[in-house]
């Protein structure tokens, strides 16, 4: 019987696993598109929006910067090695969007496979499994070239 794949994280992307995609959110009032979500009023300066409707937002951008996470993140993080080893961070700005995400970078990808201008995707990978579930985040890596 295979698991359940719940987000680590709800409504903040989809579980399509061909192309997943992070779940923003537009202001109706003056397009602002945000992510992650807002709900509650609009965070333009000069909008007093309270009403959003959900966006998928670019799956693919391009690496603005990165860096190497040296110290072990809070939950929801799970280490997958003990002692915890660093990972790399990326800040990729959306194709469409034109605003910066950061993620982790899938492992296997370290600093020096990055570029800043190099074009990513974002994927989905496990975080953490119980006996009847798969935790699920989302994450970036190098498109193929």
């Amino acid at each position: 019987m295979a698991k359940k794949r719940i987000p680590a994280v709800e409504r903040w992307f989809t579980l399509a696993a061909e192309s997943p995609a992070l779940l923003g959110t537009r202001c109706k009032a003056c397009g602002t598109v945000f992510f992650p979500r807002e709900e509650t009023f609009c965070r333009s300066p000069l909008c007093q929006g309270t009403e959003f409707e959900e966006v998928e937002l670019s799956r693919r951008g391009r690496l603005w910067s990165y860096t190497s996470n040296a110290y072990q993140p809070p939950a929801p993080f799970v280490p997958q090695t003990d002692p915890y080893q660093p990972f790399a961070i990326a800040a990729v700005e959306l194709e469409r969007e034109r605003m910066v995400v950061l993620g982790q970078v899938m492992a296997g990808v370290g600093v020096a496979d990055l570029e800043v201008g190099m074009e990513m995707e974002l994927v989905l990978d496990t975080l953490d499994e119980d006996a009847e579930n798969e935790y699920v985040v989302y994450k970036w890596r190098p498109v193929a070239t």
